[in-house]
């Protein structure tokens, strides 16, 4: 039962009668009374809680998990930075695949804006782990010729050895990718494998590469040994530039002039670090998939949050007759059904944030990101689940304010 306060009604005039009074319900009663039913059946209420928890769970997972990734990103190529440029050969007007000339990087450290440059050349040399190997496992390995200055310009490391140097570079040295060392079975430096007919030691393995993951898959050597055992003509397969931040655009137009006057639609100028960012774009394209399904899961919360309000009226029809018959008005009813809709719902929404949080922390910890849920998020997510009590919680509180009190008294 409700505790209501009368106000008296000004004096009516002598001769008419007592003096009526009005019922009026108090907010903290309100609150008390929308606590009542929760209380009364709270399998009930966790169970309706828990459609609405596993809805807003969904969405702040999917937004934080979402936020994270996008921080990651950012924070990657805060590091690696966004002014490398690519240049590679392409195909002429027949189709044919064409090469870019031996000086081609002297060329490219002679535009204006150029910080660095290097390349690396394909070599048709496959790469086994001995010479007993079967030949047709070549596990997509490359060889590649590469500049000694190669790691500065990808921002790539080292993660064992060392990297090509004017003394291991004239001999039979190479430094592997990551997924190459994987591949091969290379666990530290000072191995040997089986390139281009010959015993070569494993002086160096790459961490990945996020600007230039072609190097994650190769076997790099330097140009003297590339030249005296496979003929090397000095001509790159790609090309590698570093160019001032705000010269950036300024030099992607020059690149393909200069390298090829006579031809420059036959040069392929990229950025890798745009690949890096559809990658994740693309990613994130199932966002708003993931989040459609979470608000369909809000939706079915939602409805459960109605039955159990339609049902709970049903059950207690006689409480709304014995509120009615001592004075609570249609207001009060109301209020009381659909403050009991808005803190079921509440609930639901606040574990909910909760675990949708808890959801983007171990994502984040499992993915190395940094954790990034927007605070505003959290806020939606908590408004949403009130938007969505209040909603389905109206039917049935109008509903049991409109029961006649006779009515829910002999039912």
């Amino acid at each position: 039962m409700s505790t209501t306060t009368s106000t008296r009604l000004p004096a009516a005039p002598s001769g008419t009668g007592p003096v009526p009074t009005r019922s009026r319900l108090l907010g903290r009663d309100v609150l008390r009374l929308g606590t009542t039913g929760l209380r009364a059946r709270p399998t009930r209420a966790v169970l309706s809680a828990l459609g609405i928890a596993i809805g807003i769970a969904a969405m702040i997972a999917v937004v934080g998990v979402s936020s994270s990734s996008q921080a990651r990103l950012n924070d990657q190529l805060a590091a690696l930075g966004t002014n490398l440029l690519t240049a590679k050969a392409g195909t002429s007007l027949t189709g044919e695949q064409t090469t870019l000339p031996p000086d081609t990087v002297s060329k490219v450290r002679r535009v204006e804006g150029v910080v660095s440059a290097s390349s690396t050349a394909t070599l048709a040399e496959p790469v086994y782990r001995s010479s007993l190997s079967d030949p047709a496992a070549t596990g997509g390995i490359t060889t590649m010729v590469a500049d000694r200055n190669l790691l500065g310009v990808v921002s790539a490391e080292v993660s064992s050895g060392v990297w090509l140097n004017p003394a291991t570079a004239t001999f039979q040295t190479v430094v592997l990718g990551s997924t190459a060392a994987q591949r091969l079975g290379v666990v530290v430096p000072g191995t040997q494998v089986w390139l281009g007919g010959t015993y070569f030691t494993v002086v160096g393995i790459l961490r990945p590469v996020a600007l230039a993951p072609e190097l994650d898959s190769a076997a790099l050597v330097g140009h003297e040994v590339a030249g005296d055992l496979f003929g090397f003509d000095g001509s790159p397969t790609m090309v590698y530039e570093r160019s001032a931040d705000d010269a950036v655009e300024q030099v992607r137009e020059l690149l393909a002039p200069t390298i090829a006057p006579e031809a420059p639609d036959e040069v392929e100028v990229s950025r890798p670090s745009d690949a890096l960012a559809a990658r994740t774009a693309a990613n994130q394209a199932f966002t708003g998939l993931l989040l459609g399904l979470g608000s369909i899961a809000l939706l079915v919360g939602g409805i459960g949050v109605a039955n159990t309000m339609i049902i709970s009226v049903l059950e207690r029809r006689r409480e709304i007759g014995l509120r009615r018959s001592l004075g609570a008005t249609r207001g009060h009813v109301l209020a009381q059904f659909l403050a009991e809709a808005l803190l079921l719902s509440a609930l639901g929404g606040v574990f909910g944030s909760v675990f949708g949080a808890a959801a983007t922390a171990v994502m984040a910890g499992v993915n190395g990101w940094p954790f990034a849920l927007p605070p505003v998020a959290m806020v939606v997510g908590v408004g949403a689940t009130l938007v969505i009590g209040a909603v389905a919680g109206l039917y049935p509180a109008v509903r049991a304010a409109r029961t006649p009190p006779t009515a829910a008294l002999s039912s």
